[in-house]
């Protein structure tokens, strides 16, 4: 299938490209799949991202040949629904006993703003990767999800967070009495668990998840 996205003649710029190429495909677009389109490294890519430099007709070439998407006859501009964030993806946060950070490698890439539950442009955004099956059906092992960071707000009731627990990350959903926090998980194969007060300095929460990628 051919996928037309670009007006004749108009000027793409990466991070417009990163966006509408996942809104096409029906899955995220990050800067490597773009940096192996282009036979370019990753770094390369996000250097030209932060210096917002353009395609050149060359590269749109070797971009619609490796998607499979004609670039050049669309009758619509770029959308500006789109949210520009950061994706970790050597980040994974456990659905079960916990994950380690990796590596904090980044790269930026575009999100249709239709993929976030809810949005705020005051708010900061980033994807990571989810493992394990803990929170199944809602989260599943291999999904990506986008996270709306926490900027010292307080635990709202049932929510599901990103968070950081001595030194291991986990998603679940949260709950919070007085003096302790109590961990949940959706599949009810696993015990919740509780976060007494003498722990509750080991706890950090990262962000809210606010949407869920999941590749069919």
């Amino acid at each position: 299938m051919s996928i037309c996205i670009l007006q004749k003649g108009s000027k793409m710029k990466i991070k417009n490209l990163t966006m509408l190429l996942t809104t096409a495909l029906g899955e995220p677009v990050n800067q490597t799949m773009i940096a192996n389109s282009l036979g370019i490294t990753r770094q390369t890519i996000s250097n030209r991202i932060k210096n917002d430099s353009e395609l050149t007709v060359s590269e749109l070439a070797k971009i619609e040949k490796y998607f499979n998407v004609n670039i050049t006859n669309q009758v619509k501009g770029v959308s500006s629904n789109e949210v520009l964030i950061n994706y970790y993806p050597d980040v994974f946060a456990s659905c079960g006993n916990g994950a380690i950070v990796f590596s904090e490698d980044k790269e930026v890439i575009s999100m249709p703003q239709k993929f976030f539950s809810r949005y705020s442009r005051s708010k900061d955004y980033s994807m990571i990767n989810a493992r394990g099956d803990s929170m199944s059906p809602f989260i599943n092992d291999g999904d990506k999800l986008l996270i709306e960071h926490c900027n010292g707000e307080q635990i709202i009731d049932n929510n599901v967070y990103v968070f950081c627990y001595k030194n291991e990350f986990f998603v679940k959903r949260l709950s919070k009495n007085v003096d302790e926090i109590i961990v949940k998980s959706d599949n009810n194969s696993y015990s919740d668990k509780i976060i007494k007060e003498s722990d509750l300095n080991d706890i950090s929460l990262i962000g809210l998840v606010t949407g869920i990628v999941r590749m069919i």
